[in-house]
């Protein structure tokens, strides 16, 4: 039996929570939150032992041995700290930590416990994104990937909604490096980092805001990215994070030599894009076709997934959590690995100085 405990009682929260409930052979014997009120309301819907405010109380009381750290994200590094030093292994939501050199010192300090942990880039596990992962793994693309394409589609809402965003300076968004950009964007340079083969990656990040906000007058926000990263092995990528595109779609694309693959989460699809050309105007024809069934195969299988229960936005978080368990349990391979996650802090942390510098 794997004993859990959740730091952190907001929004995600519940969501961890569930994830857990479904996997089975764990218990969650803990919650905690600086709000005592938020932990015990959690703690009465989810039916668990115990509820905290003190998070060293907690730890020393049930003695978890995972803890879900679901807490903003300027408090991950100095939260899993305190969760390795006590003897636990940390799933840390995203983003991991607020920089890079945060990154590298929890890693350490975990290598030096032996002890285990994950980042929330749930994203990565859900259906479709394991098909893919399979896909490549299976030589799809005929080779390593060549490019990578993430596009990441946010809805501020309407003026109203996105006034009383801009309005609530005291949201711990703003105090991030990357502020929006940065509770969101690790998604997309996680996927890209997953398949760079290579450490040392050049970065040119252009950001700046969009004149939506600019009419509302906030000038200092960032809600428009374009990101080109490309690794020593000269594998590219573009990231494209966008408020004002009337698409508010996520989607993934991966090119190789042969062919490549798109996964859109929001549709819960994925597509194969085969590189082959047919003469004439057959070209016209088959390769339409051929896109157009699997659409259809793509609708069969989330309508047999919503029939089972297991269609829901945050299948990757269950996904995750259970594969995150089995390398403690079972000395499984951890999903994400060390370098994807320094990979992905870095990048970021390039971004960040980027667009702050062009300010």
């Amino acid at each position: 039996m794997i004993k859990v405990c959740i730091v952190g009682c907001g929004k995600i929260a519940d969501a961890h929570a569930g994830a857990i409930s479904l996997i089975p052979n764990c218990e969650i014997v803990g919650v905690c939150d600086n709000e005592e009120l938020i932990a015990k309301q959690l703690f009465e819907r989810y039916k668990i032992k115990q509820y905290f405010s003190d998070i060293h109380k907690m730890l020393e009381l049930t003695k978890p041995d995972v803890v879900h750290i679901t807490t903003p994200p300027q408090s991950h590094f100095e939260i899993g700290r305190i969760c390795l030093n006590a003897g636990c292994h940390a799933y840390i939501e995203k983003p991991f930590t607020i920089n890079s050199s945060e990154a590298a010192q929890l890693i350490h300090l975990a290598n030096q416990k032996n002890l285990k942990m994950t980042v929330g880039t749930d994203e990565q596990f859900t259906h479709m994104a394991i098909s893919m992962r399979k896909l490549i793994r299976d030589g799809y693309l005929g080779g390593p990937p060549v490019h990578m394409e993430d596009y990441y589609g946010y809805d501020l809402g309407d003026e109203q909604y996105a006034k009383a965003f801009l309005g609530n300076k005291t949201h711990w968004l703003w105090s991030l490096p990357g502020q929006l950009l940065q509770n969101i964007i690790s998604h997309g340079v996680a996927k890209i980092a997953e398949y760079l083969a290579g450490d040392d990656v050049k970065v040119i990040a252009h950001g700046f805001t969009s004149d939506f906000l600019k009419r509302m007058g906030e000038h200092h926000l960032i809600d428009e990215l374009r990101v080109i990263i490309n690794d020593t092995d000269k594998v590219t990528a573009y990231l494209t994070f966008s408020t004002q595109i009337g698409l508010h779609d996520r989607e993934f694309r991966i090119y190789g030599p042969k062919n490549g693959l798109i996964i859109n989460q929001d549709h819960h699809s994925i597509i194969k894009v085969p590189g082959k050309n047919y003469k004439s105007y057959l070209n016209a024809f088959i390769p339409l076709n051929f896109s157009a069934k699997q659409y259809r195969q793509n609708m069969s299988t989330n309508a047999k997934l919503f029939l089972k229960r297991d269609f829901h936005m945050k299948s990757g978080l269950k996904q995750l959590t259970e594969l995150f368990y089995k390398s403690i349990s079972d000395a499984y391979p951890l999903p994400i690995s060390y370098k994807e996650i320094l990979l992905t802090t870095k990048i970021m942390d390039s971004i960040f100085s980027q667009i702050h510098a062009e300010c």
